[in-house]
């Protein structure tokens, strides 16, 4: 059997990469390039709303210059209400007239007052705006199964009870049909400080109760393979159990040392060795958890969600130190890149994977200041990667030099190869060396190729952004360093580059 990618960590002198077209079985999941709003810092208000009144053009607050941007990447999947004010929210505060909602106080993210002025409604109307699945995570915190359970009668039923009368009251009569629901959210922290087989019941019963189509539960801490392994066997030793949930979540953020995560944009190189080598151990973790799931799922009723992952690094200077704003550079891009690389490559088990966050907060992909909007290069990964979208993965064989730093090394290219419905294929090579460019040697099997084009992301500095007001640094460019001879496509990739080259 032909292994998904098969990568040699050795020092070598020829870079090689053998694409077979002709064996590809397991689809890239649209929901792979998944996204992330929570009310946290100015994610939601300043981002995606402005409000009704604002001079900002909107559509019932919702902001259209960052709906515009965000269709050029084709979201297909917007997680919401968080993350860990998921476990504060109650939903039913930020439905009716705005100006009688109950407003809160966000004791997760800046001890800010939340208005409620984006709720369930605006949320849904954001999703339609962005022509995206809306995924919403439930409270079971401080919440109740009663809550819950209203909650998703509220938007998906079409019977007449009294959340259906409530509905058409606030303006909606067609139900919404949301069909992912996120059981709580990290639970085993802020979301309860819950043990596995505590919080493995709190599922069973607000599954019980819920009437999504897809019911996603909370995963444990990166490594706690024991809270994995305690889900999985609970749901899977009775007949009764199966069907209550379909995902199971994963969180993972590529930071190196929590005590000092590092300027976001001025960082030396090893500080960016340090970011690749921390995304990169990803992949054992990942392939961890995935070989419980299979122990007890086979047949793979049970997804795996990475509906958290993306870069972190200390608050931009003078910014509000809860509200998780910092700029994004060609290394987010690169990392990115590596993420979605991995998540591909594994998309026999993964589902789903939903990057934090969209707009304002962590690795976004859009920045807001008052009327002004820059697209971050993280944006670009995402326009240049959607080709993979419900794409088939086609299996590889990858030879690659190392990236050496002082007496460390990774691997230095990372590889994943898709087949559309169209019958072109994709191919995305990542050159995490910031210093050395590499020649690629490809072969493509099963087929033949009769034209080739690219496009590459990448900067002359390791720390390029795009700012307000300025023109943009880090885009998607045409690529045309390469060239086909005696069948083997010849790739000379830059340093810290991105490029996908298509293939027909």
């Amino acid at each position: 059997m032909l292994f998904p990618f098969l990568v040699s960590k050795a020092q070598q002198s020829n870079n090689t990469l053998i694409v077979y077209t002709d064996q590809g079985r397991d689809t890239i999941s649209k929901y792979i390039y998944g996204h992330f709003a929570e009310h946290l810092g100015r994610c939601i208000y300043d981002g995606f709303f402005v409000g009704k009144d604002s001079e900002i053009p909107n559509k019932e607050g919702i902001r259209l210059d960052v709906v515009e941007a965000l269709r050029e990447i084709e979201v297909p999947i917007l997680r919401w209400p968080g993350g860990n004010f998921a476990e504060q929210y109650h939903w039913k505060d930020g439905v009716g007239p705005a100006d009688k909602r109950r407003p809160i106080l966000n004791m997760m993210w800046g001890n800010v007052v939340e208005d409620n002025s984006f709720g369930t409604h605006e949320f849904l109307e954001l999703c339609e705006l962005l022509d995206a699945e809306p995924y919403i995570a439930v409270n079971i915190a401080s919440g109740t199964v009663r809550d819950a359970s209203e909650w998703v009668e509220y938007v998906n039923s079409d019977q007449d009870t009294p959340m259906t009368r409530w509905r058409k009251q606030n303006g909606r009569k067609e139900p919404w049909h949301v069909k992912f629901w996120g059981i709580g959210n990290e639970n085993w922290l802020m979301g309860g400080h819950m043990r596995a087989e505590y919080y493995t019941d709190v599922f069973k019963r607000y599954s019980t109760y819920s009437l999504g189509e897809y019911k996603i539960a909370s995963g444990g801490i990166v490594a706690d393979y024991d809270w994995t392994e305690t889900f999985m066997k609970e749901i899977f030793s009775s007949p009764l159990n199966i069907g209550l949930a379909q995902g199971l979540s994963y969180h993972y953020y590529a930071v190196h040392d929590w005590g000092n995560k590092g300027s976001s944009t001025d960082f030396t190189q090893d500080e960016w060795f340090l970011s690749m080598k921390t995304t990169l151990r990803m992949e054992p973790d990942l392939e961890k958890h995935i070989a419980i799931m299979d122990k007890y799922d086979p047949e793979i009723k049970i997804g795996l969600m990475a509906d958290e992952w993306g870069s972190w690094y200390e608050v931009e200077p003078g910014t509000n130190p809860g509200f998780l704003y910092q700029q994004n550079t060609l290394r987010n891009a690169v990392l990115a890149s590596f993420f979605l690389n991995i998540f591909n490559n594994h998309c026999r088990r993964v589902k789903m994977a939903n990057i934090a966050q969209t707009v304002n907060v962590l690795q976004a992909m859009v920045l807001t200041r008052e009327s002004e909007m820059v697209k971050t290069p993280t944006f670009y990964v995402f326009k240049m990667y959607k080709v993979h979208q419900d794409a088939i993965l086609l299996p590889f064989e990858l030879t690659c030099s190392d990236y050496v730093n002082g007496d460390d090394k990774i691997q230095a290219l990372s590889v994943s190869v898709s087949l559309d419905k169209s019958g072109k294929v994709h191919v995305s090579i990542v050159n995490l060396n910031p210093e050395v460019s590499y020649s690629l040697q490809c072969e493509i099997k099963g087929r033949s190729v009769i034209e080739v084009t690219g496009e590459i992301i990448t900067a002359d500095r390791m720390n390029a952004l795009n700012d307000f007001s300025q023109p943009e640094e880090v885009n998607i460019k045409p690529f045309t360093n390469m060239h086909l001879e005696d069948e083997i496509l010849k790739v000379d990739l830059p340093a810290k580059s991105v490029v996908m080259i298509e293939l027909f």
